[in-house]
């Protein structure tokens, strides 16, 4: 094998930012084997570079391929044209993405028509609805039919590429990297933003709320901030933290429904740390996101999941779950009787978290270095 082999890490949201941080960090560790690159597409500008910053890292290369209100395609179109052009100069042995976002898919397109290998982190999540999330899960689809290493944050992900008939040899569960990028964040300190400071975390019972998914907008996103004027007016000691995407769908929607709901707290996105901190000291969870599963379950708190379907059934099978999709009366009653039912809310608290423990980025790059050798 080479002295060493050239790894490109693409990254183009928030999400993948803090999932792949861990294995950045891992791949730095291993510089005597592997050369490291992290290359930016800027999907999600402003929310990428926040969680960027968080962790310390700098792209090698940033595209800067966000323009206000994009759509899918001319995104696609673009991030394309620019990665094929970017790989092409940096001629690596493989490239890592993770997840399931326009840009993991694109760069795997990409990788694949000039004949580099892929790895793909978090591989296997599956919502058998084409639909839910959109366009997420036709994403991640093609991008398993594009890659060549598959690392499984769990065992039933892995099951799922299995029965789709991906070789049992290219699949290694990894657990999910989200562990390892919480666990390293320090959250014994103030909040960041000094507005979150002001919430009695104490006295009250807060919940935190996240929903921004794009089948979710308008008359859903109606509904489930209906559902959360309910509740705050229904429990006294019940108040909401609800940090507001900045996708203008969602943005207009719930500051026309919430701006002047009392115990209602609005702010913009928060760093991740902040995040982290809401969720050890809310009460319970109510969310349309994917990672934000995976985190409350590292801090044994109870998940209302705003979709009709959920990828990550690991979380609900052990109990810290349910699917309540985005009817107004179905959040309210499922988040009733965790507010008014404390064996209720103590069964949903589960002790062990079904994914993972801090190591899979250890194991992804001990991975990816032993396949350089088979491929050799």
């Amino acid at each position: 094998m080479p002295s060493r082999r050239r790894v490109v890490t693409i990254v183009g949201t928030r999400p993948e930012a803090i999932k792949m941080a861990p294995v950045i960090r891992s791949l730095a560790g291993r510089s005597a084997e592997l050369e490291s690159f992290v290359v930016a597409t800027a999907q999600h500008r402003e929310m990428l570079d926040q969680a960027l910053a968080t962790f310390g890292i700098k792209p090698d290369i940033d595209l800067g391929l966000m323009q206000p209100a994009q759509g899918l395609g001319d995104f696609a179109a673009r991030a394309l044209a620019s990665v094929s052009a970017m790989l092409a100069e940096l001629r690596p042995d493989a490239v890592l993405i993770q997840g399931d976002t326009t840009t993991v898919m694109v760069a795997a397109l990409a990788a694949f028509y000039q004949r580099i290998r892929v790895g793909h982190v978090e591989a296997g999540l599956r919502s058998f609805d084409r639909g839910n999330p959109f366009p997420e899960e036709v994403d991640r689809r093609l991008t398993t039919t594009l890659a060549d290493v598959h690392f499984a944050p769990t065992a039933h992900a892995r099951a799922n590429l299995l029965r789709e008939g991906v070789p049992a040899e290219d699949v290694l569960v990894t657990g999910n990297t989200i562990v390892d990028a919480l666990m390293s964040m320090p959250l014994d300190d103030d909040f960041e933003d000094e507005s979150l400071s002001r919430v009695d975390f104490e006295r009250r019972r807060v919940l935190l709320v996240t929903a921004h998914r794009r089948e979710n907008h308008g008359a859903p996103l109606r509904s489930i901030c209906q559902a959360l004027t309910t509740l705050t007016g229904t429990f006294e000691d019940v108040e909401v933290v609800y940090p507001v995407h900045l996708n203008p769908s969602v943005a207009a929607v719930v500051r026309e429904e919430l701006e002047n709901a009392e115990k209602i707290h609005l702010t913009p996105p928060v760093s991740y740390p902040d995040l982290l901190r809401l969720m050890r000291r809310c009460h319970f969870v109510l969310t349309d996101s994917g990672g934000i599963q995976e985190e409350a379950a590292s801090f044994a708190k109870p998940v209302l999941v705003l979709r009709s379907v959920t990828e990550r059934p690991e979380l609900v099978d052990a109990g810290g779950a349910r699917v309540v999709g985005t009817d107004a009366s179905t959040i309210v009653a499922a988040a009733t009787a965790l507010l008014s039912d404390a064996a209720a809310y103590s069964a949903m608290r589960v002790a062990r978290n079904p994914f993972g423990d801090g190591r899979a980025a250890e194991r992804i790059v001990t991975a990816l270095v032993r396949r350089f050798q088979e491929w050799s």
